[in-house]
């Protein structure tokens, strides 16, 4: 979306002892990208499996999980799923203004990361982070080390 959470949960990945990370957008990684009941459902399946065994994985002591959770009934349903029994879950937002969002993405369009229609469809969903359960944190002038810092430190 924009925001910066590959970014940072890249970094987080590095600052912590024993830690692995998963990106939810690489258990959707499609072309063409088709959002149905079918793939919503597979898309959960398998990003609720992965974090079930990197739980159960005793190598690993911190689990970093990004993914545009933009409706609480999604997170619901993934931590629902999971065996927290053991763990320590922080459910964050990153959030930032539209015209940093706007800025961030035109730079990944302009590289070829993202098309055109991702700003609108970022748009959109950006206020809805403000009605979810999390921490939010504000990226806005913000560098990708101190964010992670910040989630660190929670």
């Amino acid at each position: 979306m924009g925001v910066g959470k590959t970014a940072v949960c890249r970094n987080m990945k590095n600052k912590l002892d024993n830690c692995v990370f998963l990106d939810g957008d690489w258990c959707w990684d499609a072309h063409p990208f088709q959002v149905t009941e079918e793939t919503k459902k597979m898309v959960t399946d398998n990003i609720c499996f992965i974090l079930n065994q990197f739980i159960h994985c005793s190598a690993y002591e911190n689990i970093v999980f990004c993914w545009v959770m933009h409706k609480q009934s999604i997170i619901d349903t993934i931590l629902a799923r999971l065996d927290t029994t053991d763990c320590k879950v922080h459910t964050i937002s990153l959030i930032c203004s539209p015209d940093t969002l706007i800025s961030r993405l035109k730079k990944d369009i302009d590289m070829g990361i993202r098309s055109d229609d991702v700003i609108e469809r970022s748009l959109n969903r950006l206020s809805s982070f403000n009605e979810l359960n999390t921490v939010k944190i504000q990226t806005d002038n913000r560098s990708i080390d101190q964010i992670a810092d910040m989630i660190i430190s929670l």
